[in-house]
């Protein structure tokens, strides 16, 4: 790897560097379905019939074997629109808990909204289905995030959790293209989502 320089908040990307790239991993936590990829690979968790601090626990233990070896982690934050649903205070809880046991782990990591993340999959935050004239659901939203990003990576998202998987792939590559080892040509209205993420000060390899 690299020799690590300090991160930059406005830092751009830089053309890739050889040897080997770093170690980036990207989550969709969730308290039934979590996604996660890396680089060329997505996966995905369950925690069906578990509930409190049991299911907590469970999520952390099951991402940090997915963590535990990254350079640099990326994590879908809160959707705030969204703050009144159904276990919100529960899914705060598990994303605190694995920045705290990244903390621990001194593995730098970026909380990234969904907003940004679906404008660097698609362009856009919001969309409109061309022939009504109507706004997508959320659903629909994760469904055009998805096939853009099975298309541009060349990976399949398949199954119940496609969705999972494919936000956890486009918030990876987020961080892959920011630390200047892009993973596919973006255009301009896709990345201008990276400067909207609160990128970490702490030392990891950049390719400059």
């Amino acid at each position: 790897m690299t020799a690590p320089t300090l991160f930059e908040p406005e830092a751009p990307a830089a053309l890739v560097a050889a040897g080997p790239r770093p170690l980036v991993i990207g989550l969709d936590i969730a308290l039934i379905t979590s996604g996660v990829a890396g680089p060329g690979w997505a996966d995905y968790f369950r925690t069906t019939g578990l509930t409190g601090e049991d299911r907590l626990t469970r999520i952390v233990e099951t991402a940090a074997t997915f963590y535990r070896n990254a350079d640099f982690v990326l994590i879908e934050g809160a959707a705030y629109s969204m703050a009144k649903q159904i276990g919100h205070d529960e899914m705060s809880a598990a994303r605190w808990m694995i920045r705290c046991d990244l903390r621990r782990r001194r593995i730098p990591f970026a909380v990234v909204t969904p907003d940004s993340r679906t404008i660097y999959a698609t362009g856009r935050a919001r969309w409109k289905d061309e022939s009504t004239g109507k706004k997508l659901t959320p659903k629909q939203v994760k469904g055009k995030v998805r096939n853009e990003a099975a298309g541009r990576y060349g990976v399949d998202f398949d199954g119940a959790a496609r969705f999972d998987m494919a936000d956890a792939y486009v918030l990876m590559a987020m961080g892959m293209d920011w630390l200047g080892y892009p993973l596919a040509e973006v255009p301009k209205t896709h990345s201008r989502a990276l400067k909207g993420v609160a990128w970490p000060t702490q030392t990891v390899a950049v390719a400059r």
